[in-house]
């Protein structure tokens, strides 16, 4: 498997190109319209041919290079069974995405927002906003419901193998990978806390709204091709 973690130094976020080495084939997680240039050059460099972008939610703190990509590719633009219209896949829970010889299975993980999912790849995880390293996307905007994301981590993720590794979408500290066992262990927003606690401590974050909230998500929902979204 050819593996790569990009990052969008403005917004925190974490990209991931992936690509079977057989086929060529290669798709990319939650690219940043800002970075398009980077993410073709390097799969041109690695002479891939993007077949998928997958989405994990509605962003709302930066815009979507999906749209362009697909544009510029004609690769397939797959988002959670709640997400963007624009999409070409709506997955939902269980549902499978081949991309060469790799199978990613598509995970329902909504919490932060309602069309959050989650993608499983053989022994790694990539969580989006839902599971973040030492911590969990927020709840309070794009119908985010914390009792929802509690159930989500509890049932959906921690079911997971412990050694699982998991890739989160953002990371403010420099961080780049953890796992589910140390996020059981570690993390303080879940490590000895039921849900009537996560509940309470979500709803007291009072956190201001993302800077980029009124253009991305509405430039997000229509893929990134919108006359308001910044240009790449």
């Amino acid at each position: 498997m050819i593996f790569r973690q990009l990052f969008d130094a403005e917004s925190s976020t974490y990209t991931y190109l992936i690509a079977d080495p057989a086929s060529r084939q290669a798709l990319l997680i939650d690219p940043v319209l800002e970075q398009t240039e980077r993410d073709l050059t390097l799969v041109q460099e690695l002479g891939l041919k993007l077949t998928h972008v997958m989405e994990t939610h509605v962003h709302a703190d930066h815009v979507t290079a999906s749209g362009q990509l697909r544009e510029r590719t004609r690769c397939q633009v797959v988002a959670g069974a709640g997400g963007a219209s624009c999409a070409n896949v709506h997955a939902k829970h269980g549902d499978e995405v081949h991309v060469g010889a790799l199978t990613f299975q598509v995970l329902a993980t909504p919490g932060h927002t309602d069309d959050s999912v989650s993608y499983l790849l053989g022994d790694r995880v990539f969580t989006g906003d839902a599971l973040l390293v030492r911590g969990t996307g927020r709840t309070d905007f794009q119908n985010g419901n914390a009792g929802q994301l509690y159930d989500s981590i509890t049932q959906v993720l921690f079911a997971l193998p412990d050694e699982t590794l998991v890739y989160p979408g953002h990371d403010y500290k420099g961080r780049t990978v953890t796992s589910i066992d140390e996020e059981k262990r570690f993390n303080p927003r879940l490590a000895g806390k039921d849900r009537a606690a996560f509940i309470q401590l979500m709803d007291g974050l009072n956190l201001a709204p993302p800077k980029m909230i009124d253009i991305a998500v509405p430039a997000n929902r229509a893929c990134g091709l919108t006359s308001s979204a910044p240009q790449a």
